[in-house]
């Protein structure tokens, strides 16, 4: 686990009465995928609304929304049925911005494999993340009629594809963003190639009507309700909504910033990863601003949970909140931040070997 704090704040804090200090931890390491919180803390839009926030990566031992239930976060970047499942444990977590408008949710086989839909992971070895990254594919297999427990092995996968290019198992999970890039930037010895999509099998869950909403910002209904911590959440907001505009107008300055952290995934596999992040926030669906959770979304998420068993109930209408968000966004206003991007367009990205 890392930490890295926004080295600007002093500078850029010199005319605050007050600096709020907060800390928000990822799901993962430092990667494109948190490339706007990255861009809040280096541009200084943290600092521009008098905080000094603290990001705090994720890892293999780092559940987000326990960290944040447990008091040592003030902010998690989570899923919403991770984050849901671990509210009806008891955890006081609250979605208080949707960043992510899509999902990003893929099952991956050899093109060879004869897996071509969830009915036919029947009696295969079935690589799966575990730790709660699974509750979308049980959910969608269990609304395929195929019990997860049951019928087919699970293989521990690790968050790469070696269990599939080794055929240790027949077909793995993937997202948009990372995994599957890591297949098409791996080398066919057959062909001295790198790999091409139609030397593999895909199944996009999304399209099956598996939608659930991703990357979202929870904090905590107790601390949301002490003194004035319900503007210091909008004030994080609302620049954290800066920081990923500035990520969809200059994804090579964020791809830098996340290589600069360190991080083991090469420059081509970081603007790959950042392009199909951009493509999950921008634009909105409905044409409204970064961070709006559509209820019809929520619901259908909360469906697929209930569906697959991973949710007994619906979540309470405190599950979420939109208040904070509106407030965020009222920050702006009077800002040249296009928090909408209607005219986002994503660009072509090269893959190399090893994504360097």
């Amino acid at each position: 686990m890392s930490e890295s704090t926004d080295t600007s704040v002093a500078a850029s804090n010199a005319d605050c009465e007050q600096i709020d200090k907060v800390t928000v931890v990822l799901q993962w390491v430092a990667q494109a995928q948190f490339a706007g919180y990255f861009a809040a803390a280096d541009e200084g839009y943290y600092a521009d609304q008098c905080l000094d926030v603290t990001i705090q990566e994720g890892g293999t031992n780092v559940v987000p929304q326990q960290v944040l239930a447990s008091g040592n976060a003030q902010f998690a970047v989570s899923h919403v049925v991770k984050s849901m499942a671990s509210r009806e444990e008891g955890a006081d977590i609250v979605n208080i911005s949707q960043v992510f408008q899509r999902g990003a949710y893929l099952e991956v086989a050899w093109a060879d494999s004869g897996i071509e839909t969830l009915q036919d992971f029947t009696g295969k070895k079935v690589g799966s993340w575990g730790a709660g990254n699974d509750l979308t594919l049980r959910a969608a297999l269990e609304g395929e009629g195929v019990d997860f427990d049951k019928d087919f092995e699970i293989v521990q996968q690790p968050f790469d594809m070696s269990l599939l290019l080794n055929r240790e198992a027949d077909v793995v999970q993937a997202k948009t963003y990372n995994e599957f890039a890591q297949l098409l930037e791996t080398v066919n010895p057959d062909t001295g190639e790198l790999y091409q999509p139609e030397d593999f099998s895909v199944i996009n869950l999304q399209e099956l009507g598996y939608q659930t909403l991703e990357d979202g910002v929870y904090s905590s209904s107790k601390w949301l309700e002490e003194g004035d911590n319900a503007d210091v959440a909008a004030r994080f907001l609302a620049a954290t909504y800066e920081g990923w505009a500035f990520c969809r107008d200059d994804a090579e300055s964020c791809v830098q910033s996340v290589l600069d952290r360190g991080s083991a995934l090469g420059a081509t596999h970081q603007t790959w990863m950042m392009n199909e992040v951009n493509k999950l926030i921008w634009p909105n669906p409905n044409g409204e601003a970064i961070g709006t959770l559509d209820p019809d979304a929520w619901d259908q998420t909360i469906e697929v949970a209930m569906g697959g068993g991973v949710l007994s109930e619906a979540p309470d209408d405190g599950a979420s909140r939109s208040d904070i968000h509106e407030a965020a966004l009222k920050l702006l206003e009077d800002t040249d931040v296009d928090v909408v991007g209607d005219d986002f367009e994503p660009i072509e990205v090269e893959l190399t070997e090893g994504g360097k």
